[in-house]
């Protein structure tokens, strides 16, 4: 007998597998109307429909529809402060490289991350993640990256360990030294890139604090070359390769990372042709970003064409407090959904499966069937369609994370 069964779902909404959809793959998700799972120490051992099996406790879901719990595989979670005061500028078309040039954007999150001790980044990051857990995210990515010293990258890290312990929602952490060159090595890039490879990777795998290594290759940012060079030497300690990439100026960094071996490729926003080709030989999974793009009032991620293409596709909130201060995935996912002319099936496999393969969690979470982690969103909804058509409405009923219920 099972030690939970939820029953009475209304429309069971999932994709299937434990790697990456892509294609018209993307699309293929489980429907299952009067449907139910059961549930032992976590895991799922069985769904079906008709009359569900009886349980040592049962979850009356009203007839409402059941999904994967959202997975957030692109967040800048912890940093001090905000920058609410960049907001005019943006809006008066200030270009974000100009901002960031006159000590604005990520160099400003940093001066305030740098003033502000582990605890209180700790107390305000757990406030952002009781907002999105209630948003339906059950599993979240989270890059330093606003540390830009050995001590303060540490810092963050070390941030990110202390928060999964201390909420339900699971982290995985990408170490993101490489998001921006500091003001003190302004003359001295390679300085900090050798930083970087000789100091702040080794001790971020020593710590074990991180299994990602990200870089932010772009215009302002860090080279091609640079990039390459800093992606490789997290490989070769253990952290595998992603890359923030084509978000303003396609520099080739996408097909750089593609043919580093990047899990995922980030932003994508100015993708090329040649950056999708590069992603599909590679395997590599397109992680967009569609909040980021209407926040910026971008251009959107040619998502259509790299799903054509035979490319995955997965959605991530980019929740940070520059360029896309929202930790709504659902919100992500909506405009996704519009502006991408991606499908609601097409969506929820970007925010569980797809999203679950770019952190390498595929094989634990983004589908309800039997083996993976009973991670669950109950819906207050009657079918997929609703939650999409329904914008900008938090529609989640119940979340449950290994099984049990955490709201």
């Amino acid at each position: 007998m099972p030690e939970l069964v939820i029953k009475n779902i209304g429309m069971l909404a999932t994709p299937l597998g434990d790697a990456a959809k892509s294609g018209e793959g993307q699309g293929d998700v489980q429907i299952l109307e009067d449907a139910w799972i059961a549930i032992d120490n976590g895991f799922i051992t069985e769904t079906g429909t008709g009359a569900a099996p009886g349980g040592g406790n049962v979850y009356d879901a009203g007839g409402k529809l059941v999904t994967p719990g959202l997975v957030d595989p692109h967040t800048h979670l912890v940093f001090g402060g905000w920058r609410e005061n960049e907001l005019a500028k943006k809006l008066h078309g200030v270009p974000y490289l100009d901002i960031l040039a006159a000590g604005g954007g990520i160099l400003s999150t940093v001066r305030s991350t740098q003033a502000a001790t582990e605890q209180e980044l700790v107390n305000k990051a757990m406030s952002v993640l009781s907002r999105m857990l209630a948003l339906g995210v059950t599993t979240c990515e989270a890059k330093s990256g606003y540390g830009l010293s050995l001590d303060e990258e540490l810092k963050l890290m070390r941030a990110v360990k202390a928060l999964g312990d201390l909420q339900p929602i699971e982290l995985v952490s990408t170490f993101m030294g490489a998001h921006a060159v500091p003001p003190g090595y302004k003359e001295n890039r390679e300085g900090y890139v050798d930083l970087i490879i000789n100091e702040m990777i080794p001790a971020a795998t020593d710590g074990n604090l991180a299994e990602f290594c990200d870089v932010f290759c772009e215009t302002g940012a860090f080279t091609v070359e640079e990039s390459l060079k800093i992606l490789q030497a997290g490989k070769k300690a253990g952290l595998a390769p992603k890359c923030h990439s084509d978000e303003i100026n396609p520099i080739g960094g996408t097909e750089m990372a593609a043919e580093a071996g990047a899990l995922s490729c980030e932003h994508l926003i100015v993708c090329t042709p040649s950056g999708i080709e590069a992603m599909k030989k590679s395997g590599t999974i397109a992680c967009c970003l569609p909040a980021t793009s209407f926040y910026l009032d971008a251009t959107y991620a040619p998502a259509r064409d790299m799903i054509n293409a035979g490319v995955p596709v997965a959605f991530g909130s980019d929740f940070n407090p520059g360029s896309c201060p929202t930790n709504s995935l659902q919100l992500a996912m909506n405009i996704g959904c519009f502006k991408y002319r991606m499908t609601p099936e097409e969506s929820l496999t970007a925010v569980t499966l797809n999203a679950a393969a770019a952190i390498n969690r595929s094989d634990k979470v983004g589908t309800l069937e039997p083996g993976k982690q009973a991670d669950l969103l109950v819906w207050d909804a009657q079918n997929l369609n609703y939650i999409f058509y329904r914008f900008g409405d938090n529609l989640v009923d119940a979340v449950f994370k290994k099984g049990k219920k955490v709201l």
